[in-house]
């Protein structure tokens, strides 16, 4: 009885991800979603990243949250212009949220627009919000079973982020029972392990995105010189 109103729902939301893309592509701009559980390492990986990214890229960043301002605040500290996206106890963003949060951008003036969704494994992955692609993000902590536990989570990104290398001593984490079952999942994805606390891996995180970016602000300027 209540798959009509999803239905309805996931329309709507894919209508609003759909005007988003389309302005970021008018503009040049390449959106980036980052997804993750609650406490899986997503606000300490931008912290170390964005100082490696903001010499390259006019930086912008949107921070989804149930509630607080806590994590905008940290980005904001580093120089980059950051808002918060507050759900007020809903478990995802939306495309609408996006939308709205975009007038307090100067977007304009944005190469690359990184959006921290709501830390929760489950249903940010079935919202689109206008993204050119996704980065999962799951911590050793969290457990290697994850990949089968949640693979929607894993199936729609271009990236997988394995973080907090630095607790690997302390947990029961099986990297390579890991590794082959985010393959299974999503043969194509890209997999890279990091350590926001230590630096080891921000390096090569920075490298693959700002390959990844420059090679979708090549196609999106040919695309505009044809139209």
């Amino acid at each position: 009885m209540n798959i009509p109103v999803v239905t309805r729902v996931l329309e709507k939301n894919d209508a609003a991800a759909a005007e988003n893309r389309d302005r970021f592509d008018r503009l040049g701009v390449v959106c980036v979603n980052l997804l993750g559980g609650a406490g899986c390492g997503k606000t300490a990986l931008l912290e170390s990243l964005l100082p490696r990214l903001k010499e390259r890229f006019r930086l912008a960043v949107l921070e989804g949250d149930i509630t607080t301002t806590l994590d905008a605040e940290r980005i904001a500290s580093l120089g980059i212009p950051a808002v918060q996206l507050t759900t007020q106890g809903g478990c995802h963003l939306t495309a609408a949220h996006v939308q709205k949060a975009l007038a307090s951008i100067d977007i304009e003036n944005v190469d690359l627009l990184l959006i921290e969704n709501v830390g929760n494994p489950i249903c940010p992955a079935n919202f689109a919000l206008g993204e050119h692609f996704r980065i999962a993000v799951l911590s050793v902590s969290e457990g290697d079973d994850k990949p089968s536990k949640y693979p929607l989570l894993f199936r729609g990104t271009r990236l997988v982020v394995l973080s907090k290398l630095d607790l690997m001593p302390h947990v029961d984490f099986d990297v390579g029972r890991f590794q082959r079952d985010v393959h299974r999942v999503n043969p194509n994805v890209d997999l890279l392990e990091t350590s926001a606390r230590s630096g080891e891996g921000m390096d090569q995180l920075a490298s693959w995105i700002s390959r990844t970016v420059e090679q979708m602000s090549i196609r999106q300027c040919e695309s505009a010189c044809r139209s």
